[in-house]
């Protein structure tokens, strides 16, 4: 831990972010005024996958919550949302959007790794691409943990073990039809020409990760692009490379009675 507690990667990942939040102004206004939520680059609807539980009453943490467009739908879905993130920009970004749209939710400046909120406070825990692949799985899924009461639900998107296996090196370089990289030897990455720290494990790593500190899996969906599908301004992936193989997985766990 660095002298602000953070850890080495999430200074990386802090900075990378804070020059990059801009790109995702657009985005955010986008999200925000989107009538029902939906998952990942290929915005699948929730009704279709059903991962999460009933959402009304339930208060829930966003790990990594970035522009909190996800933290809004729950919201507006009667749950009582706090949307914790690193990135100080986004979280500016995340404000404007609440006073535009009129939802008044807490944001929290802080790594997912180390979130200074009570134990046991929370009946719901949830990242899209947050603290599910910037921070290192031992450290975000104990704080998930603390976070939640026991019975409590644990969802989080991420890329696909898979997926990772079939990245090249280089930046913006399409997804291959093959194998480049060790599945066993996944944990940490860092591309060339990026400053942040990602995080993907196998499945197996997976699902002795989230059993190691106090999960019991409850669903694995793994996602399809619909027909039509368009990745934006993404280019790592093609709606074809997704429909063979999983890019984008939920997973959905229960915090285990203590």
């Amino acid at each position: 831990m660095a002298g602000d507690g953070l850890t080495e990667h999430a200074r990386q990942n802090r900075a990378a972010w804070d020059a990059r939040a801009a790109e995702y102004a657009e985005a955010a206004e986008r999200s925000w005024a989107e009538a029902e939520p939906s998952w990942g680059i290929w915005s699948i609807p929730e009704r279709e996958v059903g991962a999460l539980p009933p959402l009304h009453g339930l208060s829930a943490v966003e790990l990594g919550c970035g522009t909190a467009y996800w933290s809004a739908w729950l919201a507006r879905a009667g749950a009582r949302p706090v949307g914790v993130d690193l990135c100080a920009a986004q979280l500016a970004t995340a404000r404007r959007m609440q006073e535009r749209h009129g939802l008044c939710f807490p944001l929290v400046h802080a790594s997912a790794e180390s979130v200074p909120l009570a134990g046991a406070a929370f009946d719901l825990a949830l990242s899209e691409y947050g603290a599910s692949l910037w921070c290192d799985p031992d450290l975000w899924l104990a704080e998930a943990a603390r976070l939640l009461r026991p019975g409590g639900t644990l969802v989080f998107l991420t890329v696909s073990p898979i997926f990772m296996t079939c990245v090249p090196d280089q930046a913006d370089a399409a997804t291959a039809d093959r194998l480049l990289r060790p599945y066993f030897e996944m944990r940490r990455f860092e591309w060339p020409g990026e400053d942040g720290v990602e995080f993907c494990l196998t499945y197996g790593d997976w699902i002795g990760t989230l059993g190691r500190h106090g999960f019991a899996l409850e669903a694995l969906h793994e996602l399809r692009p619909p027909a039509g599908a368009d990745a934006g301004r993404f280019t790592f992936v093609t709606a074809d490379w997704a429909r063979r193989w999983p890019h984008e997985v939920i997973w959905v766990a229960r915090r285990r009675d203590a």
